[in-house]
């Protein structure tokens, strides 16, 4: 799921999901929504294939509609994997992504080094280097989902 105005790199997450889909025998489906009709209708849609799961792409749309896509993924018993480790406690059952206190106390480093004469052009750009897996168990039993141990044992947070 994701709002084209506000995730222009999802072209390149797609690619990523669906070559990574092949080797596990899964379908990708894209639902760009623009407002919050077109969440609940793509939601309840989606929510008919059998053993589906929902991918809510880290963009600013997506973030204010959390709530609502939380609620309508627990509605229909869809298990939901967020980019930020802060909203498993709101309810998905796994989150993956950039560790934002890095990212930030990097992007502070960038700042001081621009306030000390270095011009931004010359930096050179960052991605993220540090990830991070939470997992909510409390979720996973209320879909029915058994995590295995070897992958709760990885996790960065656990929610019970």
């Amino acid at each position: 799921m994701f709002n084209p105005q506000t995730a222009p790199y999802y072209p390149g997450f797609l690619r990523d999901f669906t070559a990574t889909a092949g080797p596990l025998a899964a379908e990708v489906s894209a639902m760009p929504v623009q407002d919050a009709a077109e969440i609940e209708a793509a939601i309840t849609a989606f929510a008919r294939v059998a053993e589906g799961g929902l991918i809510a792409t880290p963009d600013p749309f997506i973030n204010t509609h959390r709530r609502q896509i939380m609620a309508l993924a627990v509605q229909h018993r869809l298990p939901a994997i967020y980019g930020f480790r802060r909203y498993v406690r709101e309810g998905p059952l796994i989150s993956y992504g950039p560790d934002a206190v890095d990212v930030v106390r990097r992007s502070a480093r960038y700042a001081d080094r621009i306030l000390k004469g270095e011009r931004p052009a010359e930096l050179p750009v960052q991605s993220p280097v540090k990830y991070e897996l939470a997992i909510n168990l409390k979720t996973a039993r209320a879909l029915g989902l058994d995590i295995p141990q070897t992958l709760v044992a990885r996790a960065d947070e656990v929610i019970e």
